[in-house]
């Protein structure tokens, strides 16, 4: 008991900010580990494209979001976040302690960054920014009011400035849904065999399925205002409608152990 309370006293007393930004399903990852480990930490919500400045001077590099700043102690990128926080925080482990297992969790979480993170944000994005009253607010999300009159009146520069940079059109948008229904299709069918991707216990694994594809199921733990289905396109809606059988076991999953 002592040593609980004595661990409790330093986490409390620790600066933790995460940089991120509230609608990014990688700084979700980030986000979920954080709360499964009990770690207090302040969000810090950036806006896109203005968070270039910010984020390169914390880590003299690329400007991905999430960045980590734990005391002074800077790590960037959702997996290595993960990493860290098991290294520093070993309570509530996230990667399996048995190396077999340990490695089937972190090849499960490398396919889902890799194939699932882009093709989520390609194929929701390119709908999404069709309905400037839908994005503007997800993506100003957590940031001060008036960066939602600033999108608004600057939407069609965002929406292509977006596009560009992450090769957002109706041909890659098309081939991300095809990404999305083999994994959403595998997942499932592997969720109906197990309870988990790796081992008998939720892991890293886990924590990316649900994280990753939250936007699909819009979880009320996400801090983004989510749109009234009704609201969305129609192709959006009836794709997602399709692949609701395939999308539960991930909402499930995330209903069981995302409880902060």
């Amino acid at each position: 008991m002592v040593v609980d309370l004595i661990h409790t006293s330093e986490v409390a007393a620790m600066t933790v900010r995460l940089y991120q930004f509230a609608i990014s399903h990688y700084s979700e990852k980030a986000r979920w580990a954080l709360d499964y480990k009990g770690i207090r930490y302040q969000p810090v919500s950036l806006l896109p494209g203005q968070h270039v400045k910010t984020i390169r001077a914390l880590t003299g590099k690329a400007s991905s979001v999430p960045v980590l700043d734990h005391d002074g102690e800077i790590i960037q990128g959702s997996s290595a976040i993960i990493d860290y926080l098991d290294e520093t925080f070993p309570e509530h482990p996230l990667t399996p302690s048995d190396p077999a297992i340990r490695q089937q969790a972190l090849a499960w979480e490398q396919r889902l960054d890799d194939e699932a993170g882009p093709a989520v944000r390609c194929w929701a994005y390119h709908y999404l920014l069709q309905r400037p009253k839908l994005a503007v607010p997800m993506l100003a999300s957590g940031t001060p009011f008036y960066n939602r009159i600033l999108l608004s009146l600057a939407f069609s520069r965002v929406d292509e400035i977006m596009r560009d940079w992450m090769k957002i059109n109706q041909k890659t948008a098309d081939a991300s849904q095809l990404v999305l229904e083999t994994l959403l299709t595998e997942l499932a069918d592997t969720y109906q065999r197990q309870p988990y991707l790796a081992g008998d216990h939720f892991s890293r694994a886990d924590l990316a399925a649900g994280a990753l594809f939250a936007p699909l199921f819009q979880p009320p733990q996400y801090p983004v205002p989510w749109p009234k289905r009704q609201r969305l396109l129609p192709d959006m809606r009836n794709t997602l409608d399709k692949w609701q059988e395939q999308i539960e076991p991930l909402a499930r999953l995330y209903r069981e152990h995302r409880q902060r």
